[in-house]
């Protein structure tokens, strides 16, 4: 598969995955914040499905890599 996420968006991801998945662990927002573990993972991957159906990428390096 492709490298559709660009670094920003990486980060963005992580963050914000780590962030649901801490909160759903401390009880402070229902079991929907285990979803943060998908942008953790699509984050860590630098690969994300949906990006590639849309024909969307925020990476700046050449499709080929």
């Amino acid at each position: 598969m492709l490298i559709t996420i660009g670094r920003t968006d990486q980060i963005v991801r992580v963050l914000a995955g780590l962030t649901l998945v801490a909160l759903t662990a401390v009880g402070s927002i229902g079991d929907w914040g285990w979803l943060g573990l998908v942008l953790v993972s699509t984050g860590m991957l630098r690969i994300c499905p949906l990006y590639s159906l849309l024909g969307l990428n925020t990476c700046s390096m050449p499709r080929d890599h």
